[in-house]
């Protein structure tokens, strides 16, 4: 029986041995997404696949909880020097898009496994229908690129030099792609190493007492920290703005249910399987690591302190619905499911926040653009690059500002330095930096979003911002604040020829062209007329708030940048609406004034009792029919649309 002071040092040895596979991923990739923007992951896991061991501060803190038994048992047996490699989904529900190429590394002692060092990266590109591999347009994942099956990459210590031509035959820029797999295959080889050292320092058996503790030990603090949630049902939505290129809102719908010191998340209500990307492959896994990193955020809120591991899941289980976003059925396209992962982070701390109103941070946006340029060097080399995410910031908490430029839901993606992109395609940068208004008004404001703007220097430049949502739907504010200012991708923006793009996500531009993208701001927290004046005032000398909405959103009169407390103290003293305990944007509350809870609940047990290949092409039927008598009485006037489509199309009728 390992001891409390022994379990805590070897945890840090494991944490540590993490670590130092991440920075030499870091260091040795190729790839800016990897080495600048950090979109990797490094675990240290049990011989079942469990995670124990994470890097603390580097990479995306996503996978913390990740669960590998599905690769693993990929093989009936390992030997010494093996490293496996995949990218499918649809292959033991590790890999969630194409993209992301998974590796994986047994660590032997004395002839047995004691445990595994894996990993993953994000690949700017690995092919496909459109360049960087991902699009909402798309609709098959066939259509996302190069699928790896698990395959030994490395068997004995012998490569198998067919992966590599694989990956050269079928993506944009193979020596990137292969640049950033040699670094993965250094990581692990760190990794190996670190734990072999690990091992012998404590002894194997100890070793694998140590490791079902520290799982234990993470497992007792997530429980502790739900314990303090008092009991009860939570329900909360949220949509992304397109369910397709200018389709429908896509609803994300979670029913919270505490008992005790165990959770449950329920994802009946969500939409179906889209006819888009933004579906996710989770195989219906109840501790799926996507479906629970809203959990794990909520869990880093309540205990600051706590294990972050795959033993901090135990006390939680998802019920995902097959066939609908959160579960798709095989063959779907899931390129964009962060889109949607984002979402079930959003709507796990949207329903937390109902139980826990004094605690929880109001809405981060979920709306992050990735911003990917495919082009030609002036010497006709092939140029491709992720130049950095263009998203909001952090959701304001009842104790402080949310944090501006990045934070809440993809707060662990670095920014990549604008002299990195600008050497690596030929781009200028006009501008870079902090949107002014965006953050949501609170006596806690919101985080400004990020504004992106460059000029495109070359013929046949295809420029990709995957991702982007919020600029319909706002990010929601709480206990009194607003929403927040939404997303805006422009081409040509001021000139006679300006197109604004909405929520898409690939356009292709010429020498000359010029690119603005604004992201999402994040949700406030309490009434903006209680936040200070002084606050107000400083917020506007450093430009994140104009003097307009100063006076409009907070209350606050300035004259020649100092506040004028009469004018201040009358503005704030007139009549004005009561504020709200959640506070949607104005597109939601037109959009629930009819879609509300009780009407998508009926479209969408309907939709739950047709094919799976049916229901998003029902789900557009119903939408058009409501759409042409929206006042009608919600409950009769959906079953006569539902019996209608049944008969029209020969299928089963709701009961």
């Amino acid at each position: 029986m390992i001891d409390a002071r022994s379990l805590q040092v070897l945890a840090n040895f494991c944490n540590a041995a993490a670590d130092a596979m991440a920075y030499t991923l870091m260091r040795t990739a190729h790839s800016a997404f990897v080495k600048e923007t950090e979109d990797f992951s490094c675990q240290i896991v049990t011989r079942e696949g469990l995670a124990f061991g994470n890097p603390r501060h580097l990479g995306a803190p996503w996978y913390s909880g990740v669960d590998y038994g599905g690769l693993l048992a990929s093989f009936p047996a390992y030997a010494p020097g093996d490293i496996c490699i995949t990218n499918d989904p649809e292959a033991g529900n590790v890999a969630t898009h194409t993209p992301d190429i998974h590796i994986w590394k047994p660590v032997f002692h004395e002839g047995e496994i004691a445990c595994f060092v894996v990993g993953h990266i994000h690949n700017t590109d690995v092919g496909g229908a459109v360049p960087a591999s991902l699009s909402r347009s798309l609709s098959e994942i066939v259509q996302e690129g190069v699928r790896i099956p698990p395959v030994k990459l490395i068997e004995q210590g012998v490569e198998n030099p067919y992966i590599a031509k694989l990956i050269r035959a079928n993506v944009r820029l193979p020596e990137q792609n292969l640049g950033d797999l040699a670094a993965q295959i250094a990581s692990v080889n760190i990794g190996e190493r670190k734990m072999g050292e690990i091992i012998r320092r404590f002894g194997f058996e100890t070793f694998l007492q140590g490791v079902e503790a520290i799982l234990d030990h993470a497992e007792a603090q997530a429980r502790q920290a739900l314990s303090k949630v008092p009991d009860g049902e939570y329900f909360f939505a949220d949509y992304a703005d397109e369910d397709s290129p200018e389709g429908l809102p896509a609803r994300v719908a979670l029913t919270l249910r505490v008992q005790g010191d165990a959770v449950e998340l329920d994802y009946s209500g969500t939409d179906p399987q889209l006819g888009s990307s933004l579906n996710m492959p989770t195989g219906g896994r109840e501790r799926h690591a996507l479906v629970m990193v809203g959990l794990t955020y909520v869990l880093g809120t309540l205990s600051p302190g706590i294990w972050l591991n795959a033993g901090t899941l135990r006390a939680a289980r998802a019920v995902l619905p097959e066939g609908t976003m959160v579960n798709a059925a095989p063959g779907a396209a899931v390129g964009m499911r962060s889109l949607t992962c984002a979402l079930t982070q959003i709507v796990t701390q949207g329903a937390f926040a109902q139980a826990l109103p004094a605690l929880m941070p109001a809405a981060a946006p979920g709306g992050n653009a990735i911003m990917n340029i495919r082009t030609a060097a002036r010497n006709g080399r092939p140029a491709m690059a992720s130049i950095g995410p263009v998203g909001g910031g952090g959701g304001a908490t009842p104790f402080a500002d949310g944090g501006d430029g990045a934070g809440g839901t993809t707060g662990f993606l670095r920014n990549t330095p604008i002299e990195i992109s600008e050497a690596e395609v030929p781009i200028h940068f006009l501008r870079y930096g902090l949107e002014p208004d965006s953050g949501a008004p609170g006596r806690w404001r919101g985080g400004l979003s990020a504004v992106m703007e460059f000029r495109v220097s070359a013929p046949e430049t295809v420029v990709t911002a995957r991702n982007r949502n919020r600029s319909i739907m706002a990010a929601w504010g709480l206990q009194g604040a607003g929403a927040a200012g939404v997303s805006r991708f422009v081409k040509n923006p001021g000139q006679a020829g300006e197109v604004n793009l909405g929520n898409t996500d690939l356009v292709r531009c010429g020498p000359g062209d010029v690119i603005r993208v604004v992201g999402p701001g994040a949700g406030g927290w309490g009434d903006p007329f209680s936040r200070p004046p002084e606050l107000v005032a400083a917020d506007v000398r450093r430009g994140a708030v104009s003097p307009e909405r100063a006076a409009a959103d907070y209350g606050v009169v300035l004259r020649g940048g100092t506040v004028d407390m009469p004018a201040t103290e009358a503005l704030r003293a007139a009549p004005r609406p009561a504020p709200e305990t959640i506070s949607h944007g104005p597109e939601r509350r037109v959009f629930e004034a009819v879609w509300t809870r009780a009407r998508y609940d009926l479209l969408t047990a309907f939709l739950a009792g047709q094919p799976v290949s049916w229901r998003f092409y029902l789900k557009h039927r119903v939408f058009e029919a409501v759409a042409a008598a929206p006042d009608a009485p919600p409950e009769p006037q959906m079953r006569e649309i539902f019996a209608r489509l049944c008969a029209r199309y020969g299928l089963d009728a709701p009961a």
